[in-house]
């Protein structure tokens, strides 16, 4: 039996766009799987709907409404401010009427105000029902600082590093180091550094983005990612950069080489996944994440943080893992939707 599913998408975090791709890919994979599914953008919403019905009846263009959402995506600040202005919140016309009117609400947001549960919390409060993981759980992984004090706590391997607040300065900085925000998504405003005055650049950079940011050793290695879906790790994946790191423009151009399963000892790449699922469990995460790490050629492993709504975009990672056990996309989409009802029917 279908059901009435809103595919929330947009927003207003740096990962806006990547966002929307996502969105319009799940949604029409909901409707392949005979939901009635229809998206909205969670920061603009909607004037195009009498009632809710007939949003999620509405079997609309989704191609043409990201390309139509896409285009706001400049304005977004200015609208911002003028909202901030006029004491309004964050939710655009008719999305919580939407979402309170669907059987789930799919969370096909990225970044901040999505992914660090803010939405999830209000969710709760309204008795709207959401895949994904908690309001707890998104907020600690969304922060790398909060990651890091879990997760080394519970004994899980991770690179040395500081936190650094606007203002304060390290006296110490060992070279080569990583500077980035605490909390950004798909590594925007992240800077391999050398030297002191690569550092004060990339500490400047980093700072345009947020308030805190973290200096971390260099771990020089592979890099990789195991997603956990409803507590099981999926096979390794492993991405090549083909020029650089795994940055903004090599995570959605394609100027990445991905390997599922990786290719990797059967005992490293288990240790892998058992590192995925224990780092999943020390923040509470329910549904699904993925954990992306290093591996150093001591074959020692460094988790470096944990998304706890990652992009299922084409090129995004969790399909391919998804792919690698012969779970096809609607099959994903389809078992994402159901374990998240688990953890209301418990």
């Amino acid at each position: 039996m279908g059901m009435n599913i809103a595919v929330i998408a947009g927003g207003t975090s740096t990962e806006r766009d990547v966002s929307l791709s996502s969105g319009k890919l799940i949604c029409a994979s909901l409707r392949r799987n005979g939901h009635n599914a229809n998206m909205i953008d969670v920061f603009l919403g909607s004037d195009k709907y009498d009632n809710v019905q007939d949003f999620f009846n509405d079997k609309n263009d989704l191609e043409a409404l990201a390309s139509e959402l896409g285009k706001m995506s400049p304005k977004i600040k200015e609208i911002e401010t003028e909202r901030k202005e006029k004491s309004e919140g964050f939710f655009g016309p008719m999305v919580l009427d939407v979402c309170k009117a669907a059987d789930i609400v799919y969370i096909g947001l990225h970044g901040s105000n999505g992914e660090d549960g803010k939405i999830q919390g209000t969710f709760d409060l309204l008795g709207i029902k959401y895949t994904g993981t908690g309001y707890i759980s998104s907020a600690i992984s969304m922060d790398k600082e909060l990651t890091k004090k879990v997760l080394v706590s519970e004994g899980i391997p991770m690179p040395k590093g500081v936190a650094l607040k606007k203002g304060h300065k390290l006296e110490y900085v060992p070279f080569p180091c990583v500077v980035k925000p605490c909390c950004g998504g798909s590594s925007v405003g992240v800077s391999i550094v050398n030297s002191e005055e690569e550092f004060k650049s990339a500490v400047e950079e980093a700072f345009t983005y947020e308030d805190n940011i973290l200096v971390e050793e260099y771990v020089k290695g592979r890099e990789f990612s195991v997603a956990v879906l409803d507590g099981e790790a999926l096979p390794v994946i492993e991405i090549e950069p083909l020029e650089g790191f795994y940055d903004y423009k090599n995570k959605y151009n394609g100027a990445t080489k991905e390997t599922c399963p990786a290719n990797l000892p059967a005992d490293v790449a288990q240790k892998m996944q058992r590192w995925a699922v224990k780092a999943c469990q020390a923040v509470g995460i329910e549904t699904c994440g993925r954990v992306d790490m290093l591996l150093n050629e001591d074959e020692d492993i460094f988790c470096l943080e944990i998304n706890t709504l990652p992009g299922m975009t084409e090129t995004s990672l969790i399909p391919q893992e998804a792919a690698a056990v012969g779970m096809s996309y609607d099959q994903l989409t389809q078992k994402i939707v159901e374990i998240s009802m688990n953890k209301y029917n418990k």
